[in-house]
């Protein structure tokens, strides 16, 4: 089995709603992804020829997604009425709104979803939300 490994990191703020904690409060995060390829057989055609994949075109689609969720408000669809939502949005923040709990269990999940619909054999994302803490995410094969 062959693998490749790179990351990226983004600055994005969040809460979680219906948590009884500190973290049921907006606070920030320095998320850092740790993205993971694996391929059985090295590629046997063209440029990639004796390659999982070219890490110019890896980086390039995880430092991508990264930009997108960089400096953003993540928001679980739902949570905020959409008159708070509209309030924001007016005062020019940007949110990314999201379908589901923006834990980082679910957020190295989005990851993975997100780089495999672009056809990269992810095999495991790993979603730092501080320098000690990381949720882990396999796809099941």
């Amino acid at each position: 089995m062959y693998g490749l490994k790179t990351e990226a990191a983004f600055d994005s703020a969040h809460f979680l709603a219906d948590y009884y904690g500190k973290c049921e409060n907006l606070h920030g995060h320095r998320w850092r992804m740790v993205v993971y390829l694996e391929q059985a057989e090295l590629q046997k055609e063209d440029t990639m020829r004796d390659m999982v994949l070219d890490f110019g075109v890896f980086k390039k689609a995880v430092r991508a997604l990264a930009e997108e969720l960089d400096h953003t408000f993540l928001v679980e669809e739902g949570t905020l009425k959409p008159s708070t939502i509209a309030a924001l949005e007016s005062e020019g923040f940007t949110l990314t709104i999201l379908p589901f709990r923006t834990t980082a269990e679910n957020l190295a999940r989005y990851v993975c979803a997100r780089l495999s619909s672009e056809g990269l054999p992810v095999s495991q994302v790993d979603m730092y939300e501080t320098p000690n803490n990381c949720a882990i995410y396999r796809p099941e094969r």
